[in-house]
């Protein structure tokens, strides 16, 4: 279901709480509300559809991916960009790394762990920002 956008920044400064097997249901959710934005932005963390809840969606390029609980394992390569924000007015600079490694477990709650490089690898880097309540 397409879920509005959580524009109140003191909500999205809050941290996310681990997500269970019972939700795996919002990811759905995400997939939807970030296909009705496709246009305007290229991931999405729960917190930004009103779930405070470890849960982010990226698009991959050729799909998207939706990841329970993820964790930073390392980083490499820092960097210094811009990026905005669907809930935020503008953008701002910031640091992200080139590569990253992440566990995380999928819709099917399997652990796995992936590498990200480049573009994929900032916007899984914004969105974990957002799970730990940081707004870029």
């Amino acid at each position: 279901m397409i879920k509005p956008i959580m524009k109140e920044v003191l909500f999205l400064q809050g941290k996310s709480q681990e997500a269970t097997k019972a939700d795996v249901s919002i990811g759905q959710d995400l997939q939807d509300t970030l296909l009705a934005h496709r246009d305007a932005c290229v991931g999405m963390a729960a917190n930004m559809i009103g779930i405070k809840k470890r849960i982010i969606i990226v698009n991959m390029g050729f799909a998207n991916l939706v990841l329970y609980n993820p964790v930073l394992i390392s980083k490499s390569g820092p960097y210094a960009t811009e990026e905005s924000c669907l809930s935020l007015l503008g953008s701002r600079p910031t640091t992200r790394y080139e590569e990253i490694v992440v566990t995380f477990r999928n819709q099917n709650w399997q652990e796995q762990t992936m590498t990200f490089t480049g573009f994929t690898a900032q916007i899984v880097q914004h969105e974990l920002d957002h799970l730990e309540g940081i707004v870029i």
